[in-house]
């Protein structure tokens, strides 16, 4: 990294010793318009493999076929998508593409420009723009707030040193995060097979009975007008469930108190989601408010049934996932829920079984803890390094 460095700096040193100019946006890029499709034209005409990618909110887009789409609405440039709503983003592609037209893009419209150099920096802006959005009721920056923006323009030997190295970063920021996944999907696998195994009972081996025999049902409340980022209480919503907790909203008071060893489980998801049915199991009292469509499950006899054992047998229940059809919203309702059978054997065997999944829980979220604290370090390296590489000394005319 020091040989890129010196590299850098002896070809600042060379071509720009005085400073480098700061140019708007809109003087050095051309900017290319959306497309007026609508999301259930997308929905429709996405084919899996077509050639043009459509751009919408968020992770949304559709692949679709040249005969689909207006020609003038297709641009086949790189390009820098502006994901101007919600999450604020800047998007390089450089294959065939469209975006709804309430984004826009920008493409080269000059040699002395690199288009990926351009790229990382508005990259390296993201906050910004993200502050810039978050004065608006809703979230969003306008075409003036990119046109009018000011980047450094170093001579293009410049930028294309720099675009090399942040290109070896990304890489390996890549690498790193498709080692985890390989990792996470061989742990969660041995953890679903002992997990199924441990957990499956003929009839005749153990008692079952059904939810409503056995546990206290509690439905949550809507929270939407009592967040507070100070708030005393996190507030269990599905995002905090299927987050594993990691994602969190606060509430200063606690409309739906829950208690230590109660069980809460996501009532409603999207087609094929991965929240429907997920439990939580509550670690502490007067730690967290629940949110509606969250209940929460509270074993009457601990006797008869441990508390972890129901929450193992309960996360992502089979009866449960059935109710989702792959097409619409899934909502489960009290009903459904209580009318599921569980097995339960005696308590030193619930006790046993616990023991074991504990340890697999533990096994998968060591490697989830373990990796991504080494890409978050990578990652804070990179973003020294790139906010390094794309600081220069203006050029005072």
């Amino acid at each position: 990294m020091k040989t890129n460095q010196s590299k850098i700096e002896k070809l600042i040193n060379e071509l720009c010793p005085e400073g480098v100019e700061l140019k708007k946006l809109k003087e050095i890029l051309g900017r290319n318009k959306g497309t007026k499709i609508t999301a259930s034209q997308m929905k429709h005409l996405h084919v899996d493999g077509a050639p043009i990618k459509i751009f919408a909110g968020g992770k949304t887009f559709a692949m679709v076929n040249f005969d689909d789409i207006p020609e003038k609405d297709v641009h086949e440039v790189p390009s820098i998508i502006v994901k101007s709503r919600g999450i604020i983003e800047f998007e390089y592609y450089d294959k065939p593409f469209s975006h709804k037209n309430e984004f826009w893009s920008y493409f080269r419209d000059s040699k002395d420009i690199n288009i990926k150099y351009v790229f990382y920096y508005l990259k390296s802006k993201e906050l910004y723009f993200q502050r810039l959005a978050s004065k608006m009721q809703m979230p969003q920056i306008s075409l003036p707030d990119t046109e009018k923006f000011k980047i450094p323009i170093p001579p293009l030997p410049i930028q294309e040193a720099i675009v090399k190295i942040l290109d070896t970063f990304t890489e390996l920021e890549a690498e790193l995060e498709a080692e985890l996944e390989a990792e996470l999907e061989a742990r969660n696998k041995q953890y679903e097979y002992y997990s199924e195994e441990l957990l499956s009972f003929g009839d005749d081996d153990v008692r079952w009975a059904k939810l409503d025999e056995i546990i206290n049902f509690m439905n949550g409340k809507g929270h939407e007008k009592n967040i507070d980022e100070n708030g005393k209480y996190i507030v269990v919503n599905s995002k905090f469930v299927s987050t594993e907790g990691k994602v969190k909203k606060y509430s200063m008071e606690q409309i739906c108190p829950i208690f230590k060893d109660d069980i809460l489980m996501v009532m409603s998801d999207l087609p094929n989601g991965r929240a429907l049915a997920k439990c939580f199991y509550v670690d502490n009292d007067d730690k967290y408010t629940l949110n509606q469509r969250i209940c929460s499950l509270t074993i009457r006899d601990n006797e008869e049934l441990n508390t972890k054992y129901l929450f193992y047998i309960l996360s992502r229940n089979k009866q449960l996932l059935r109710y989702d059809n792959g097409a619409d919203q899934t909502n489960l309702r009290k009903g459904d829920i209580l009318k599921i059978k569980i097995p339960i054997p005696p308590l030193p065997e619930q006790k046993r079984i616990v023991s074991i999944l504990d340890k697999f829980d533990a096994l998968v979220n060591d490697i989830s803890v373990g990796l991504p604290a080494e890409i978050k370090a990578r990652r804070q390296q990179y973003e020294y390094y790139r906010e390094k590489l794309l600081t220069f000394k203006e050029y005072a005319k």
